[in-house]
């Protein structure tokens, strides 16, 4: 009888965690896209990569967090993957752009945090890399950044190395905690509650099969709309001749296992811009908006040092690159968007409260318009 105790308690246990799980659009209905997801639907489909998150929220005005995107479990710095990064409106603190710009790849996790803690998470991360290398001299920290200050007390700056390195340590694969966690626990979206949120898609394997994942740290504005609904006008909430209050910023990283070069990479970040677009955001004037893109291809993984001359890449034609990019502008829309329906209302620094997206009346307006599945 104890094997089947066991079991019980396994199902109890998994049950529970599911249900302390915030709800994500689909769990009320809501498709985007025409491409399907991958098991987890998050950014942990394409194979070894990982996520982790520290959340700090004490007191009554610290409200801010580190979010680590690791494309596999090596040594990353020996072994690099191809990336490339795309600015969309570049308001921002996004540290390492030149040298990714210049050489095609990137060779550190990708951490997200607030505007103000750059430094110490860059800090960390060349820590992280030096302890796990000797003889290195240089090291090209990637890492992103968005404007927490309204719930949080952005100047005191809370965040700490040992709370990148935890978040790095924490790190794995399958589902992924979104909402009001890591770098997105005090961001703010389209005047709603915003924070982490993920999504994936596969292509049809005529096409390669490959898998893209996408996760976003949002804290911008605009004209909400969900599936080409206008929620901002039916709800009365959107930026008026008076004020346009929409300054903030969106971190995104695309991870896919197609292969792919830095220069295809860019051109499927251009379409995370796409996605961001479709769901309102303007990239307005004091919007950072950020697209890092990285292929996990094992056969491009790129050897810090190697006897050989040559690189022994192979990758995608153009001619087979636009699947993926309608692959990487819905799991952008849906990230964004997830991470709204999974955020809370939270209140922050000097009581500043941030309510989260009004679920019930959304889902009303969508069934209006016919663009939910009951």
């Amino acid at each position: 009888m104890l094997v089947p105790r066991i079991l019980l308690v396994v199902f109890l246990l998994n049950a529970l965690y599911a249900s302390s799980q915030n709800k994500r659009i689909r769990d009320y209905g809501i498709e985007i896209g025409v491409l399907k997801t991958g098991k987890y639907n998050a950014i942990t489909d394409v194979d070894g990569v990982k996520v982790g998150h520290t959340t700090l929220i004490n007191g009554d005005s610290i409200r801010t967090g580190v979010t680590a995107i690791l494309p596999h479990s090596g040594d990353i710095f020996q072994s690099k993957v191809p990336a490339a990064i795309y600015i969309g409106n570049g308001f921002g603190k996004l540290s390492g752009y030149s040298q990714v710009k210049e050489l095609g790849n990137i060779e550190t996790p990708i951490v997200l945090t607030n505007t103000l803690s750059v430094p110490v998470v860059s800090e960390a991360l060349i820590t992280y890399t030096l302890n796990a290398n000797e003889n290195v001299r240089s090291v090209n920290a990637i890492v992103g950044e968005t404007n927490d200050g309204w719930l949080n007390d952005i100047r005191g700056r809370h965040v700490k190395s040992e709370h990148v390195l935890e978040a790095i340590e924490k790190a794995k694969g399958g589902l992924v905690e979104e909402g009001n966690v890591g770098a997105g626990t005090g961001t703010i979206c389209f005047q709603y509650k915003g924070g982490i949120g993920t999504s994936s898609r596969i292509i049809p394997e005529d096409f390669g099969g490959y898998t893209v994942g996408v996760l976003v740290q949002s804290n911008f504005g605009g004209v909400l709309e969900i599936n080409g609904t206008p929620i901002a006008k039916e709800l009365n909430n959107y930026p008026s001749q008076f004020k346009y209050d929409v300054d903030g910023s969106c971190m995104m990283v695309v991870m896919t296992d197609a292969p792919l070069d830095a220069r295809n990479l860019e051109r499927l970040a251009k379409r995370a811009i796409m996605g961001l677009a479709k769901t309102g955001g303007i990239a307005s004037n004091g919007s950072g908006d950020y697209v890092i893109a990285v292929s996990t291809a094992k056969e491009n993984r790129i050897p810090h040092s190697s006897d050989s001359l040559f690189y022994g890449t192979r990758v995608l034609r153009n001619e087979a690159i636009t699947p993926l990019f309608l692959a990487t502008i819905e799991a952008t829309e849906e990230a964004i968007l997830n991470s709204l329906f999974a955020a809370e209302s939270m209140t922050g620094r000097d009581g500043h409260t941030i309510n989260s997206i009004p679920t019930n009346k959304v889902l009303d307006i969508l069934r209006k318009y016919n663009k939910i599945r009951d």
